[in-house]
């Protein structure tokens, strides 16, 4: 396997994609100066075979890998390597049908790292099994050769060259299993000392624990017993008590429904006396139709008239509909008419101030293309001076100072002529404006007489607009009142749903009742507890904590007095079971002082009483203290059970997380309560609550001070009515001026005058143009004249000219760009104005034709309601006539009306009593409901009471009832209080214990002769990995002593080196480099040069790589130290004894990478490195 590509994108000094291909499967070279990034190279392969110390790559971190650390754009560096598979006897495990493996390696900041193998994302340890596999394992990388190794292994002491062979020779392996063996060794025998020193004592000694426990778990199944046949007794008794309760219920249900039977049955007797009645009724009223149809056409005219009626508020609507839509067209008018003129007026500031910056513009433009031109004169003229060749110029003359001075007096003829053209236009013009003064004097008259009228028309109108202010009402007010009704009905609606969505999640909350009646005050009813609380959101952690003090009373309802409580559990109509708190019976306790202080002095920080996390009004603080009581809440189980049962407090505490601990012995706790942070939900409520009531009453204000200015916003609106219709009359009037015969004259002779005033403005151009060119042309002369005598004092006078004139005309240009964007944005500006004019012509004309449509059908409905009114009026005067002899009918059919309304009254209340009847029935039978459901049950959770109810409360049997209920409850209550006490201290699996402990301790002596005989084992095992180890690092050194001097002799002929032991010591202690310079060994590497110092580096080196070949060698400049001819040799030594290997070497010495088939060439351009191929060893690309 070898690298056939590699690709280089990010990595150090190669920003962009560097692809660099064609490598020799044998022997490849990198060269380039120093700096060129010719390292980087080794580095990214390095790199990609898993390399993690950064610092063999001369990084410090993985940030330094990235091309300028990630500060030049480039966040990410990626390298791949592209491996040839062919050979698919030294392929990598599991890669056999791979003919490439390409992987790849990517970082980016800030952290970020992975790999890629084949297209696929893999781990670290993936990729370095990978490599291992084929030899080229980075964690032990003797195929990997970086700068400065050579100095290294000359420095070497004796142990670290034996740790080079061990390396090779594979030796480590022994060494890891050895470590294994011991750490193993070391387990063993903390097994041993813990089962000597530990398991024995605690065995025996939790024997003699377990046979104590055994006589006080017999006790504890002696009361378990008792308080099982007291629970069978309650139960019994429980049963028969619902069984009672039902059967009274069912009797109480009968007596209700014969109760509603009798109130059905009044109802039906007043239903047909009301039955009789409107029979009469009916004959009286045909009586007197037919008396009336006796007496003419009454009803006839009755049922006319109802009709024409009907048909006359249909055409009232209908015209007050069409006078309200030509009201509102005609305000829509105005108000278009309003901005019509605003939009016109701003159109003339816009087109004036337009007007005014694109002549800045042009000034400006002017003034640059002047300078610009006089810079490239004198730029053409000194390179005129200097080369002596003459530029051509934009006007197409000649450079230097004959070309400027023929400028300067085309210039100058230029401005004469324009100069003659503007008179001769000025002429015309002032001619024109006589004419046009003429004409205006004739018409300026009447225009004098508009004018007038104008004036008029507004003084009144600013008389009207004083009055409409001293009206102490404005448009802003009232839309801003109009503004606030809205945001506050908005408001409530708002705060309602969020209310209603709290409310509805927190059914557990609801309290609603029906007003009893009588002396019953709703504002005596203060509410329910958790309602009454207020949490501060730092004291949120005590929620828990506070809803476990409080219990069920969280839930209570607390009222002014014990009246009210009663008026609502009798009158109130709630639909579930409540408890009432009245504040004038409850008494309540808080935490006395000495035991406030005894808390903060024994747990400070860690304990509070609850009355004090908790916030309330002062009016329900007695209620609150019956809650909360002396309760302490205490930040951990520790404190509150010390808390609990010290002398000084003995205090019921609860923790954090809701464990109570009662100085009565008894402690609660385990899973979270089910309402858990119902106290912090309730506060969401009464936030939402608080919320609406603000909006309400902000509405409320609002309404009254709405109503409070009602006369002045009356009077506001008629002024302002009257006000607008002023103002359109103004606008007519001055659309009339401005399109009279006299306006559209002056107009015309205001433009002539603008006319002569840019004329006369062209005209004094052309006199500062000809003044200029003449200057020009004097200046020039002189120059010229100048030049002759001092031709280099003019040139750098000159120079400093241009210098000056460039800073000017950059200066300039950056002023043209902003007057340039200023004119393009007054341009759009004024476009924009005149497509909102044009739209506001069209609306008007619009509005104006949908107004003279609706007056039309207006005009039309008003003659309708004409004829509608003549019509009814003549047959109401018809229908009296015919009605004055019905009055006796009309007073009998009254009569018999307020009978049937009585006996209605009446049964409205039969109906009102039966729906109490029939609520009260309702809940007798929920009342049953829950009986049965009770009984249900109890037979349930107890299977035997179907079998033994027979035997409930007869004498002599086990369920005899010799108690009361309450009795044997509070019974009960004290047995499961002595049972739990005894279970927290009972184990009721003391008789499997102390069996299986007994077990246990032979099962201990059984495993200790186990573990004893492992030891034995892994101190054999240990002995023979040492034996292991030895023989194979001789067999190592014996081979590359061997090879090393071999390849020391062919590297420097006629020598020899070797590898042993020191004087008097064994191999494992370590070895020593000797050398032979022709018949001497010398007895130091210090007797040899530089060179031969590395020679002898290089050589042991290449003998260990040799020993253990791999498919890569990457070797970095190892012939620093050598000259031209021993790096021919070093060359010459990969082809021969490094058959089948590649060899990736960085030199600076043509005597190596001349040998080599391929060489790589790095430059550093533009800070990036750049790599070339080099196929042959003559250096032909």
């Amino acid at each position: 396997m070898h690298i056939t590509e590699l690709i280089l994108e990010g990595f150090k000094s190669y920003p962009v994609r560097t692809q660099i291909s064609g490598w020799d499967p044998s022997f490849n070279a990198i060269t380039g100066l120093n700096g060129s990034g010719k390292s980087n190279i080794l580095d990214a392969i390095c790199f990609v075979l898993g390399l993690t110390k950064t610092d063999v790559m001369r990084a410090q971190n993985q940030q330094d890998l990235i091309y300028k650390r990630g500060q030049a754009g480039v966040t990410k560096a990626s390298v791949t390597v592209v491996f040839d598979n062919s050979d698919k006897d030294n392929s990598p495990t599991g890669y056999d049908h791979c003919a490439q493996i390409t992987v790849t390696r990517q970082i980016a900041m800030p952290n970020i790292s992975k790999y890629i193998v084949n297209g696929h994302k893999a781990q670290q340890q993936q990729v370095q099994r990978l490599f291992q596999s084929c030899r080229l394992n980075i964690n032990n990388p003797n195929f990997l050769i970086m700068q400065g190794k050579i100095t290294k292994v000359l420095n070497m002491k004796p142990a670290e060259i034996l740790g080079m062979v061990e390396e090779a020779a594979g030796t480590r392996t022994f060494e890891e299993r050895k470590d294994i063996a011991r750490k193993t060794m070391e387990k063993k025998q903390r097994d041993i000392d813990n089962l000597n020193q530990l398991h024995l004592k605690e065995i025996s000694n939790t024997l003699d624990e377990l046979r104590k426990d055994k006589r006080v778990y017999l006790e504890y199944q002696k009361a378990t017993r008792d308080l099982e046949s007291t629970e069978r007794l309650l139960c019994a008794m429980e049963w028969t008590e619902y069984h009672k309760q039902a059967d009274e219920a069912r009797k109480e249900i009968a007596t209700n429904a014969e109760a509603i039977g009798r109130v059905e049955g009044e109802k039906e007797k007043l239903e047909g006396e009301v039955e009789v009645s409107q029979t009469e009724k009916e004959k009286v009223v045909k009586a007197r139709d037919k008396e009336m149809k006796k007496a003419g056409k009454a009803t006839e005219l009755e049922k006319k008239i109802r009709e024409i009626k009907s048909q006359r508020a249909e055409a009232q609507a209908k015209a007050e509909g069409q006078e309200a839509e030509i009201r509102g067209e005609e305000k829509t008018i105005r108000g278009f008419e309003d901005e019509l003129k605003k939009l016109e007026q701003a159109l003339q500031v816009k087109e004036k101030e337009l007007e005014q910056v694109t002549d800045k513009y042009n000034k400006s433009k002017e003034a640059h293309d002047s300078d610009a031109a006089a810079l490239q004169q004198n730029e053409d003229l000194l390179q005129t001076l200097l080369t002596g060749v003459t530029a051509p110029t934009n006007g197409g003359g000649g450079g230097g100072y004959m070309g400027q001075l023929s400028d300067a007096q085309a210039r100058l003829v230029q401005a004469q002529t324009h100069e003659e053209q503007s008179r001769n236009k000025l002429a015309m013009q002032q001619k024109e404006l006589k004419t046009a003064q003429a004409r205006f004097k004739e018409v300026e008259k009447e225009v004098g007489q508009g004018a007038k009228n104008l004036e008029a028309k507004k003084a009144e109108l600013v008389k009207m607009r004083t009055g409409v202010t001293s009206t102490r009402w404005s448009e802003d007010e009232e839309k801003k009142l109009e503004t606030g009704l809205q945001e506050a009905r908005n408001a409530i609606r708002q705060s309602q749903q969020a209310y209603d969505h709290y409310r509805s999640n927190m059914s557990q909350l609801d309290f609603n009742y029906t007003d009893p009646g009588g002396s019953f005050k709703a504002s005596k009813v203060k509410g329910m507890v958790a309602q009454l609380i207020t949490l501060a959101p730092e004291n949120h952690k005590w929620s828990t904590a506070l809803e476990i003090a409080a219990g069920a009373r969280l839930y209570n309802v607390v009222v002014q007095d014990s009246e009210t409580g009663k008026q609502l559990l009798k009158g109130g109509r709630m639909r579930k079971r409540y408890t009432m708190i009245p504040l004038d019976q409850i008494q309540g306790r808080s935490l006395p002082q000495n035991k406030r202080q005894a808390v903060l002095r024994l747990a400070p920080g860690k304990a509070i009483p609850a009355l004090d996390v908790v916030g309330y009004s002062q009016e329900v603080a007695a209620a609150m203290s019956y809650v909360f009581s002396d309760t302490i809440l205490c930040a951990d189980a520790q404190t509150a059970k010390m808390l609990a049962f010290h002398r000084e407090v003995l205090s019921r505490c609860v923790t954090l997380e809701g464990d109570v601990y009662d100085p009565s012995g008894t402690m609660s706790g385990g899973a979270a309560p089910q309402g858990s942070g119902i106290l912090v939900k309730a506060q969401e409520l009464v936030a939402a609550q608080n919320k609406l009531r603000e909006s309400q009453a902000r509405l409320q204000h609002l309404q009254a001070e709405e109503h409070r200015v009602e006369p002045v916003r009356r009077q506001w609106k008629s002024a302002a009515q009257t006000l607008e219709v002023k103002e359109h009359e103004i606008r007519l009037l001055e659309e009339q001026l401005a399109g009279s015969n006299a306006s559209k004259i002056r107009a015309q002779v205001e433009g002539i005058q603008k006319a002569i005033a840019d004329l006369e403005t062209e005209l004094a151009d052309a006199k500062t143009k000809q003044n200029s060119a003449k200057a020009d042309i004097q200046r020039l002369e002189k120059d010229m004249a100048e030049f002759k005598d001092d031709k280099e004092g003019k040139t750098d006078q000159l120079r400093a000219t241009i210098q000056k004139q460039k800073t000017a005309v950059q200066k300039k240009n950056v002023a043209l760009k902003i007057t340039h964007k200023d004119m393009q944005k007054a341009q759009l500006e004024h476009d924009d104005l005149g497509k909102d004019i044009r739209a506001s012509h069209e609306n008007i004309a619009s509005s104006q034709k949908t107004v003279e449509k609706l007056q039309r059908k207006l005009q039309e409905t008003q003659e309708t309601l004409k004829q509608f009114d003549a019509e009814i009026a003549k047959d109401e005067d018809r229908l009296k006539q015919e009605k004055a002899a019905l009055h006796r009918f009309d007073a009998e059919i009254e009569a018999l009306e307020q009978t049937i309304a009585q006996h209605k009254e009446r049964m409205t209340q039969f109906d009102v009593d039966k729906q109490r009847l029939q609520h009260e029935a309702q809940t007798l039978l929920a009342k049953k409901k829950q009986c049965k459901q009770a009984i249900q049950s109890l037979e349930k959770r107890h299977t035997w009471i179907p079998e033994e109810q027979h035997l409930f409360g007869q004498k002599g049997s086990l369920y005899e009832f010799k108690e009361d209920l309450e009795s044997l409850r509070q019974r009960d209550a004290e047995l499961r209080t002595r049972t739990s006490k005894q279970a927290k201290k009972v184990n009721t699996k003391v008789m499997s214990q102390l069996e299986g402990d007994e077990a246990k301790e032979a099962d201990i002596k059984r495993k200790l002769g186990i573990v004893l005989n492992d030891k034995r084992m892994i101190e054999s095992t240990i002995a023979d990995l040492d034996r292991m180890k030895r023989d194979t690092l001789i067999k190592t050194w014996e081979k590359v002593t061997v090879d090393f001097g071999n390849i020391f002799g062919e590297l420097l002929p006629g020598n020899t080196s070797k590898l042993e032991p020191p004087e008097g010591k064994d191999i494992m202690d370590g070895l020593e480099i000797k050398v032979r310079l022709g018949a001497v060994w010398k007895q130091s590497l210090t007797e040899l040069s530089g060179g031969q110092r590395s020679l002898i580096a290089l050589s042991l080196i290449m003998a260990l790589l040799q020993y253990s070949p791999a498919p890569v060698y990457i070797l970095d400049e190892i012939d620093a130290a050598l000259d031209l001819s021993h790096t021919q040799n070093i060359g010459t030594l990969f082809r021969t004894r490094f058959k089948g290997a590649q060899f990736i070497v960085v030199s600076l010495k043509e005597g190596l990478f001349t040998n080599a088939n391929v060489l790589f060439k790095t430059r550093f351009r533009d800070g990036t490195s750049i790599v070339e191929r080099t196929a042959d060893r003559t250096g032909g690309t």
